[in-house]
């Protein structure tokens, strides 16, 4: 063990791991942060955001390629190559991870391989190919969370598989049955749907993407049936079994119990916080009762000295709220004002067409109490949609009915991941959509029909 502490000791190398690292060590510290993979950059970069973003890009070009190309009057014979999309998508990962590694250099940080177990405030066992002790002034744990399971259902990686094999399936499945209709479930679905798959949804809830604007989330269904994939609600996987190279399910729906089959089943019922082995329990620190570690209004835990950012702790299991958190947590380790902004966390699902919303939905507002106006305009009357061939979706905004003050934002369209960025930014500044409707939009542009849903707050909209 070393006799000079590290000021901090991250746990995790994942978005909010990595980043904080790098903060701690732009505000002085000396850092070291500890990782079991031999990659860095965590879930996020390896198996989740930025890998499912490389095959539904590469996946989209195919499919505008097979039923887009000729309204543009553009004539092509397409063949899919699926092991050089699935290199294309390694190669993004690894030239990112290698980036994250060298930003590690540039800012000193100590990079410790192996797996990581607290021994008390101060110290954290490493083991691995040399085992170590490590001391620290500080312990910031960041080790994110893994896929939850569901029960009667166990994954093998190849029949019945989870997000993470998801990605890297051999062949395009005939069948494909995903069990839940949330972010991870839909994006991983349009995948292997514009790839050739017969895509099937079940869902306990009786809506996709619980928690977003359902007028929104409803308007994205209907875009993803008319691509081909089907949903059924208010149904559940009991049990599954691998039979040959087939997969048998009972599935418990509104008529009773039946047995189904598919070629792949996708489990994807949400994430759990990965907190295994890392023996926090034993060192004093307090979980809830789903896990997660519980801490205060500066990332601590109950114990001095031990904090803990991410999927780890309550809220969206998010990237870029991780983020966030990771540099609010060094700063405030140092005397700054960091701070995150909860009420502004984006969330999108990265389908086609997007769905992304920042804020409070419509049902929300009513359930608050809160006397709310709404605005809303579709992209069928935006020019640049048009000339996109874009025509699904709209942007909906809710405002304060006496004040005014923009409260949440809902897309679902085409971009609308980029187009919730200047919303986001409207409600942590507290403007109002009569400013958004003032700002001068680029024409033609998508952002545009932001605008004129700002114009429609007050019932002044332009183009319907």
């Amino acid at each position: 063990m070393s006799s000079t502490p590290f000021d901090l000791v991250v746990i995790g190398s994942g978005p909010g791991g990595y980043v904080a690292a790098i903060r701690a060590a732009q505000l002085g510290m000396r850092v070291a942060c500890i990782e079991k993979y031999a990659s860095l950059g965590g879930t996020c970069l390896n198996v989740g955001c930025i890998p499912s973003k490389a095959l539904l890009d590469s996946s989209e070009h195919f499919h505008q390629a097979r039923h887009s190309f000729a309204t543009h009057g553009i004539k092509a014979t397409v063949e899919l190559d699926l092991r050089v999309m699935l290199g294309r998508k390694d190669k993004v990962v690894s030239d990112l991870t290698r980036g994250i590694a060298g930003l590690f250099r540039k800012h000193k940080i100590t990079r410790i391989s192996g797996v990581a177990r607290l021994r008390s405030a101060s110290e954290i066992e490493v083991s691995g190919e040399a085992p170590q002790v490590v001391a620290a002034t500080r312990i910031l744990i960041a080790t994110g969370s893994k896929p939850a399971k569901l029960k009667g259902v166990e994954t093998d990686g190849r029949r019945i598989v989870h997000s993470t094999d998801a990605l890297t399936l051999p062949e395009v499945p005939k069948q494909l049955i995903v069990i839940g209709a949330g972010a991870i479930g839909l994006e991983l679905g349009s995948v292997w749907l514009r790839l050739g798959s017969e895509v099937r949804v079940i869902e306990y809830l009786d809506r996709p993407v619980p928690g977003a604007d359902l007028q929104s989330a409803k308007i994205l269904q209907k875009s993803l049936e008319k691509q081909g994939m089907r949903f059924e609600f208010g149904a559940s996987a009991k049990s599954a079994k691998v039979v040959g190279e087939r997969v048998k399910l009972k599935v418990l729906g509104a008529a009773g119990e039946r047995e189904d089959e598919c070629d792949v089943l996708l489990v994807a019922v949400g994430r759990r916080p990965f907190t295994e082995g890392l023996g926090a329990a034993e060192a004093g620190v307090q979980l809830d009762e789903r896990g997660r570690i519980v801490v205060d209004a500066h990332f601590q835990t109950n114990v001095p000295g031990i904090f803990a950012i991410g999927d780890v702790i309550t809220g969206p299991m998010l990237a870029h709220k991780a983020e966030e958190e990771g540099v609010a947590a060094v700063e405030l380790m140092m005397g700054l004002a960091g701070r995150v902004a909860y009420d502004c966390i984006p969330n999108v699902v990265y389908t086609w067409p997007e769905l992304a919303g920042v804020g409070i939905t419509e049902e929300q507002a009513k359930e608050q109490g809160v006397a709310v106006n709404v605005g809303v305009f579709p992209f069928l009357a935006n020019g640049r949609a048009r000339a996109m061939e874009e025509r699904d979706g709209q942007v909906k905004l809710i405002a304060d009915a006496s004040t005014d003050r923009l409260l949440g934002a809902h897309i679902v369209g085409p971009r609308a991941s980029d187009l919730i960025a200047e919303l986001a930014f409207a409600i942590e500044m507290q403007s109002s959509a009569e400013d958004i409707a003032r700002s001068v939009h680029a024409h033609p542009t998508l952002p545009e029909a932001v605008k004129e849903a700002a114009l429609a707050v007050a019932k002044r909209a332009i183009h319907i």
